[in-house]
């Protein structure tokens, strides 16, 4: 199975971009300046081949952030009193049998009794298509050693049945889901996931599901698919395994992307434009959701830039405001990471924080409201 990416080389051109007032699917958000300011390289140990989950917990009275990166289907873990000052990476080990495919974590959210959720990209190979190309899905697990030792709590979305393409021009996915961040709402009602959907029949783009929070330790179905304003249920399907014994599986509905892809790999137009890989955080002096976005621009995945969009509400996914360019970057996976003592991570910053592309930063990305 080949792994999927590791990134074009190049730097990053650091620009600055005001989005004035940009009107959105169905919204509209107030001035925002988004500014990328030069800063001593920094990077996250290990090599990150997706989004880049950072949680600070206390232990043993003393804050300690722990910061993940996945490569090659294989998550690492690295630790320390700061973003800075990090151990080196190490790889995370299960409990009982990991997911066929690899895994890249992409997210994680610790509840209120100490214990941690990882949700994780998976790819696995079609076998009427071959090997050369894969399908992604979106997994569950959890732990409960502060992220050293993880156990599967299965697939929670993936692409609906007959949505696999094998002659697409898409250079490394056949179709499916992946790609993604999550958030949870300041209620902890519900753990919202903002993903990349790739199969043409449901229209590739970015697309949301959520998950009542209170399902997390029984994951499987428990994710509804936002489509066209309804957030619609996976089916339960029932089938019988060679061993006779009678097995429960489940398929998710095509989302209706809230950010849907200008021209696809297959739609034959003849071009490419695909944003992709959502990372997504609260910002608290925006009061906004802020995402940052990949663009694809050929088959080939060729970056074609970073973009942001802003959204009010996690409840309407499609109020999500058009996305603007703030870097044309030659490589992957831009996020945030805030810089708030013991407090800012990947999933919440403030007006200040670090701007990292594949693992590293070189830049601050400050949001202002003038």
């Amino acid at each position: 199975m080949p792994t999927r990416h590791l990134r074009l080389p190049g730097l990053l051109a650091l620009v600055p971009v005001l989005l004035a007032g940009a009107a959105g699917l169905g919204a509209r958000a107030d001035d925002i300046v988004v500014r990328l300011e030069p800063a001593p390289r920094l990077a996250l140990p290990g090599v990150a081949d997706s989004n880049s989950p950072v949680v600070w917990q206390l232990v043993n009275g003393q804050w300690v952030v722990h910061v993940f990166t996945s490569a090659y289907g294989k998550p690492s873990i690295a630790t320390g009193p700061a973003l800075d000052r990090l151990s080196a990476a190490r790889a995370i080990t299960y409990t009982g049998t990991p997911p066929a495919g690899g895994v890249w974590i992409e997210a994680v959210v610790v509840d209120d009794a100490g214990v941690w959720f990882g949700y994780y990209h998976n790819e696995v190979v079609d076998p009427a298509c071959g090997p050369d190309k894969v399908v992604p899905r979106i997994g569950a697990m959890r732990s409960g050693d502060r992220g050293r030792t993880w156990r599967d709590l299965g697939i929670v979305i993936e692409g609906p049945p007959g949505s696999v393409r094998c002659e697409t021009a898409n250079h490394y996915f056949l179709g499916g889901v992946g790609d993604f961040s999550v958030a949870l709402d300041a209620s902890k009602q519900f753990l919202y996931f903002f993903y990349t959907q790739y199969f043409e029949a449901g229209g590739i783009g970015v697309a949301t599901a959520r998950m009542t929070w209170a399902n997390r330790t029984a994951p499987r179905g428990r994710v509804t698919i936002w489509n066209n304003g309804v957030w619609l249920p996976a089916r339960s399907v029932r089938t019988t395994n060679d061993a006779g014994a009678s097995v429960t599986t489940w398929t998710y509905p095509a989302a209706s992307p809230v950010l849907p892809a200008v021209d696809t790999w297959d739609d034959g137009r003849g071009g490419v434009s695909v944003l992709w890989g959502p990372s997504m955080h609260w910002n608290v002096d925006v009061g906004r959701w802020v995402m940052l976005l990949n663009r694809a621009v050929d088959s080939a995945w060729t970056p074609g830039g970073v973009y942001v969009s802003f959204l009010d509400d996690l409840t309407q996914p499609s109020r999500l405001t058009v996305p603007q360019p703030i870097a044309p970057g030659t490589l992957w996976y831009p996020q945030v990471i805030g810089l708030e003592p013991n407090v800012g991570t990947d999933r919440l910053a403030g007006a200040t924080a670090r701007f990292f592309v594949g693992g590293v930063s070189e830049a601050l990305i400050r949001f202002e409201q003038p």
